[in-house]
């Protein structure tokens, strides 16, 4: 007779399981690495394009590429809570690869021809020598800059060296660095998103791209997991005051959820709702007093910095949604605002719905509940009601 399994306090001696195996487990599964590997590694993930705002003002076509990468060195070990970009990458992407993209992308898009802009996203940092080929960072800061296209690239602050970004301003003298900050609160970055980097690190790394010359993007997450619907519009109204300054650019993007991610499985238990597009009009007409001190329009003289709200899978459960009668109108009005920098967008929007979101507003502003009081807003109120 064997004796039974006994379990303590102390373990077994056998090696203890990381965290980041556990919670990450989804893409360690068999099922996703043979998806991942699936992927074509001479294409990119996703070319596009869209209306967009040059730095003088001017309004242009900005092209914006997605590469097919290795990924985030931070997501290797650990990664933020919302983030899925690992999604979209291979582990075995080399720089001919990497080449093979960029060619496919300019060919797609008759070589950014009629476009002032152009955007390569990498997953991760393009500068980040771990991530990227240095000769391949060296090919897209090089071309651009031969083409004449403003380049926005993204980096985590780590990246943003004086050695790192002097040399790649030598090579293209005109770029934006786009960086996550997220929110500008380190609690927030710590416990809620798991940046990896502090506040420091970020206003260190805005001297650093503001002594070479470049221009700064900033990033920051609207309803960041962990966190209620009124608190994300308190706090992320802040967190545009605190940024404004150090800024060229500030672009909030309200939460979508991304597959296999910790938000995900928030999402699928039903302790966390995207944020509303009404939470997202409201942010805007809050804060645009701080960006346009005198009430000008994006690219005027009194502009602090340009706010830009995009919101991915807008309307959709997955992303920033109403009612779902209103989400296309409210949608497109913030759209267009990203362009305009007119508050005029929002004139005449209403629904039934924007009640409902001023309630949950006031109540999760206004009681002790944590994660927030919202009800779901698809289908009809009373099945949400009834007992499973």
């Amino acid at each position: 007779m064997t004796s039974p399994i006994r379990l303590n306090l102390i373990g077994d001696n056998k090696p203890a399981e990381r965290l980041h195996d556990l919670v990450k487990a989804p893409e360690n599964t068999a099922w996703a690495q043979e998806k991942k590997h699936s992927w074509d590694a001479s294409e990119p993930a996703t070319v596009y394009y869209t209306p967009e705002v040059m730095p003088d003002g001017e309004q242009t076509t900005a092209a914006t590429v997605i590469l097919r990468t290795k990924g985030c060195h931070w997501w290797w070990s650990s990664g933020c809570t919302f983030c899925g970009y690992f999604n979209d990458t291979r582990d075995d992407v080399e720089s001919k690869d990497l080449h093979a993209q960029w060619e496919y992308s300019k060919r797609k898009l008759s070589n950014f021809e009629g476009m002032g802009m152009v955007k390569v996203y990498t997953s991760g940092s393009l500068l980040e020598d771990r991530e990227i080929p240095v000769d391949f960072q060296e090919t897209v800061l090089r071309e651009c800059a031969e083409m004449g296209k403003h380049l926005i690239i993204e980096s985590r602050t780590e990246q943003c060296t004086m050695e790192k970004l002097q040399w790649a301003s030598n090579i293209n003298p005109d770029f934006t660095v786009a960086i996550g900050l997220e929110a500008h609160d380190d609690e927030v970055l710590r416990f809620h998103i798991n940046k990896g980097f502090s506040l420091k690190s970020w206003v260190r790394a805005v001297e650093n791209i503001r002594k070479v010359g470049q221009r700064v993007k900033t990033y920051l997450m609207f309803k960041p997991p962990f966190m209620n619907e009124g608190d994300a519009l308190e706090q992320c109204t802040k967190w545009i005051i605190a940024a404004a300054e150090a800024s060229d650019e500030i672009s909030v993007n309200p939460m979508n959820i991304q597959r296999g991610t910790i938000i995900d499985r928030l999402f699928r238990a039903r302790e966390y709702r995207p944020p509303w597009l009404w939470s997202l009009v409201e942010l805007i007409q809050r804060t645009h007093p701080i960006i346009h001190p005198k009430g000008g329009l994006a690219g005027a003289e009194d502009q602090i910095c340009r706010l830009i709200i995009h919101p991915t899978a807008a309307g959709r459960v997955r992303g920033s949604h109403n009612c779902g009668k209103c989400d296309k109108h409210v949608g497109a009005a913030i759209e267009r605002y990203s362009v305009s920098g007119d508050l005029r967008e929002f004139d005449g929007l209403d629904c039934a719905c924007r009640k409902v979101w001023l309630n949950e507003i006031h109540l999760d502003t206004s009681t002790p509940v944590i994660l927030g009081v919202g009800i779901p807003r698809r289908g009809p109120i009373l099945e949400h009601l009834r007992s499973p």
